[in-house]
């Protein structure tokens, strides 16, 4: 075979790969089915384990990488299992017969809330004067409508959305009302005012960017405010899924989040801008690489893509904020003085003091 017929071989040997990757996604709506016809669960982690297992195995015979042969499959199953995840939601359809109304529903989070509901079957409507979402009712300002939705999610930036809590307040709506606020505390005044107007209010915080497909291992935080029903009608919905559900206090978020969020953000804030102001030229460095490096410019080069103002408010608005800013501050000053004095021993103790944190974590995660 000359080089063009081996070409043409490896096309069609990629067509028949995505052909079987075709049936087996077909397979998986099959066994979604099953499941929910059986009461099973979605996800089944001794299967996945096998299923893994005997690939590595199979791979090693064919004289394949068994390293690669686990990074597809594992790939195979989380498509499978979003596949599975989406049939059981629309299956579901815990909003047939029901409206909602997403303020700021035509930003990023506001849209995979529009389309998350639809697929329960809610017939969603958007209010956002930016525009209209593709294939969603809108209305350029959430005043024009009777706001007799079932449901009514605020997916609006957290400058604005503590006064349109307090404006909803006014207008008493019947549905159930939560935002998506990355914080809380800067909401308290106006989830407090639909609480006392005898509104069914909660709060959500999605763990999640929109881009997510496979809810498996996020969670979504959920604000307990005082209204029973309110918190269990808005866990309901993500009921059908694989997400996590964690129920918090609303300054107990907030003291999570300082560090969750803002020292994470923080760090990798402190690291571009270290490097940016370091006098490397970035095509230097970029001929060079190391495993954490490599990791850690991925992860803050996805932070230095982010807004600005939304950055800005979560370091910013949070009363809990300063504590992990400190705190970095604190850890930074140390290592310093660590290298600077020559104290090994203090060094050891900072690393030291990680890995025990880690274990911990570890042993926490896995009960």
């Amino acid at each position: 075979m000359n080089l063009d017929d081996l070409r043409a071989a490896i096309t069609e040997t990629d067509a028949e790969l995505l052909r079987l990757v075709a049936r087996r996604q077909a397979l998986s709506g099959q066994v979604a089915a099953v499941k929910r016809a059986t009461g099973r669960a979605t996800r089944d982690f001794a299967r996945e384990r096998e299923v893994i297992l005997r690939g590595r195995r199979t791979a090693e015979e064919l004289g394949v990488a068994p390293d690669l042969a686990e990074a597809l499959l594992r790939r195979l199953i989380e498509s499978s299992l979003t596949t599975q995840e989406q049939a059981r939601v629309a299956a579901q359809a815990h909003g047939s017969g029901k409206r909602a109304l997403i303020i700021g529903g035509r930003g990023k989070m506001g849209g995979w809330f529009a389309e998350f509901l639809a697929s329960q079957g809610f017939e969603v409507a958007v209010a956002d004067p930016a525009g209209a979402l593709p294939g969603f009712a809108h209305f350029a300002d959430w005043r024009q409508t009777a706001l007799d939705q079932d449901l009514i999610v605020l997916a609006t930036p957290l400058r604005i959305t503590a006064q349109l809590l307090e404006d909803l307040a006014q207008r008493r709506p019947p549905g159930l009302v939560f935002d998506l606020g990355s914080l809380k505390t800067p909401l308290r005044g106006g989830l407090a005012a639909l609480a006392q107007a005898g509104c069914r209010v909660t709060s959500l915080h999605p763990m999640f960017g929109p881009d997510t497909e496979l809810l498996s291992g996020r969670h979504v935080i959920f604000i307990d405010l005082g209204h029973a029903g309110a918190l269990d009608e808005a866990q309901a919905l993500f009921a059908p899924t694989m997400a996590e559900r964690v129920v918090m206090g609303l300054d107990e978020h907030d003291r999570l989040i300082a560090y969750v969020l803002g020292l994470s953000h923080a760090l990798n804030i402190a690291f571009f801008t270290a490097l940016a102001e370091s006098g490397e030229a970035a095509p230097r460095l970029a001929r060079l690489s190391s495993t954490t490096f490599d990791a850690q410019m991925e992860v803050a080069a996805r932070v230095a893509s982010e807004s600005p103002e939304l950055y800005y408010e979560i370091q910013s608005l949070n009363e809990y904020g300063e504590e992990s800013l400190r705190a970095l501050q604190a850890a930074v000053a140390r290592l310093v003085q660590a290298v600077t004095g020559r104290d090994p021993a203090a060094f050891a103790v900072l690393m030291s003091g990680g890995r025990a944190y880690f274990d911990v974590r570890a042993a926490a995660r896995a009960r």
